[in-house]
This record gives structure tokens, sequence and C-alpha cells, in this order.
């Protein structure tokens, strides 16, 4: 089988540490990239998961802000069920 090279332009640190992960599971990097391309051509979509990502201070406040607010009753418009919802935006017109 032929091979095509690809260049993508990443920043040192990122490659090191997509090798460095890579390797920790017992694969070149190489093996990485072509299953994500296949994947990509096959679901004709890109997913990125945040598992291990912690929030930032920021959303971290505005979600406790939201919590006060509907807690407090500051909501426009609130509703119970999806359903709800729905039917509001189509009374809107939207």
């Amino acid at each position: 089988m032929s091979y095509a090279v690809v260049v993508a332009k990443v920043d040192p640190k990122t490659k090191k540490e997509a090798q460095a992960t890579a390797e920790a599971l017992g694969m070149p990097l190489s093996v990485v990239i072509k299953a994500f391309l296949k994947q990509f051509i096959r679901t004709k979509s890109v997913e990125f998961s945040a598992r291990d990502e912690e929030p930032s201070e920021y959303l971290k406040n505005a979600i406790r802000q939201a919590e006060k607010d509907w807690k407090a009753g500051r909501t426009s418009p609130a509703f119970k069920t999806g359903e709800e919802a729905v039917a509001w935006l189509e009374k809107q017109g939207i």
C-alpha cells in the first residue's frame, strides 16, 4: 500500500503532548491521526470531548448566578418541559 503525506501545522507543545499520549496508549501518533481521519470521513462530523476539562472561573460564576436567578424566579420565560418551550416558541412564530 502506498501512502500520502499530510502536513498540519501544530504548536510544538501540542505535538509533544499528543505524541506522549499516543505512546502511553501504545501506538504512534500517525495511527491516531489515521483513525481520526477515517472517522471524519465515515461520520462527516468532528466531535470533541471535554471529559477531563475543568470549567473556567467565568463559567462557574455564570452557572452560580443562573442558579440563583432560577431559585429567585428571575427567568424569562421558564418552562417545566421541552414541550412547553416548543409551544412557546411556536406561539412566538419561531
